[in-house]
């Protein structure tokens, strides 16, 4: 990576300790797809930090990526502190999603969005949806099994790599499993009554309503799109998750937007794919 600019970089410093002043957290910028080598630099990112607060915010923009560093990203945040809140400016798509899913607080506003949690596997250098090719095979299968398959389709099958879709299908379970866990351990630790009869939850209850929302986030046909985008409004009255409206705080969300814009700007200017920023940290 290039050294930043002095003058951005004094900027940015500045935005991300007005931001942490607000929430009274540490906080560490993450605008990067999720692939290796991620996880290390967040760590290392952490480490930086000096008489760490009980708390940190991450502002997290990522078009998704593997599971297995979100998995490690999460681990190392959770070592750090006790209260994980995740701020969406713009998009956290697919593992995004299951990231933004582990927090105690989720941040969006009108504008951003969460996505299907489709896993993303590694294949001839490029991330690709695991999902895609589970439901391409499964399709495929049933066809075979009515003998309905065409030359082209019956060629096709024959080319799907068994240890691939078995990866694919690991991804995919490992994906869910993690958004429940997460989901039931942070997301709802404060859902204590339901909400029209005042009974007591229990943690079934928690993993049980935990797993209903990774089924529907992990359903295609409802989505139809890995990159399809789940606006604020949707995750609330259809997903039924408590969404926090950043806009709601003027001052948080102004102070979000010009950080944000301005690491954005700086970040096409210099053609950075990839940027974390914490105080101390970049």
């Amino acid at each position: 990576m290039r050294p930043v600019d002095s003058q951005i970089k004094h900027e940015l410093d500045t935005h991300i300790e007005t931001i942490g002043a607000e929430l009274n957290a540490d906080v560490v910028a993450i605008v990067s797809p999720i692939v290796p080598g991620l996880d290390l630099r967040i760590r290392d990112a952490i480490d930086k930090l000096s008489e760490k607060k009980n708390s940190i915010a991450v502002i997290l923009d990522t078009p998704g990526g593997i599971v297995e560093v979100v998995e490690r990203i999460v681990t190392t945040l959770r070592w750090a502190f006790d209260e994980v809140a995740v701020i969406v400016p713009d998009r956290a798509m697919s593992a995004g999603t299951i990231f933004a899913l582990s927090a105690d607080r989720i941040m969006m506003d009108y504008f951003s969005c969460l996505g299907p949690i489709d896993p993303q596997i590694e294949k001839d250098g490029k991330l690709v949806p695991a999902l895609s090719y589970l439901n391409q095979f499964e399709r495929l299968n049933k066809k075979a099994a009515t003998n309905d398959l065409s030359t082209a389709e019956y060629a096709l099958l024959s080319k799907l790599d068994l240890g691939e879709l078995y990866q694919f299908e690991q991804a995919r379970e490992l994906s869910v499993e993690l958004l429940v866990k997460w989901l039931s351990t942070y997301k709802f630790k404060g859902w204590t009554n339901t909400e029209t009869r005042k009974k007591p939850v229990t943690d079934e209850m928690k993993v049980t309503r935990a797993q209903e929302i990774a089924d529907l986030l992990n359903e295609t046909s409802r989505w139809h799109s890995h990159a399809r985008g789940i606006d604020i409004r949707t995750l609330r009255d259809e997903v039924g998750l408590q969404i926090e409206d950043l806009s709601a705080n003027s001052r948080l969300y102004q102070y979000v937007k010009l950080y944000f814009e301005l690491l954005k700007d700086y970040m096409s200017r210099e053609q950075l794919f990839s940027f974390v920023h914490t105080r101390g940290y970049f």
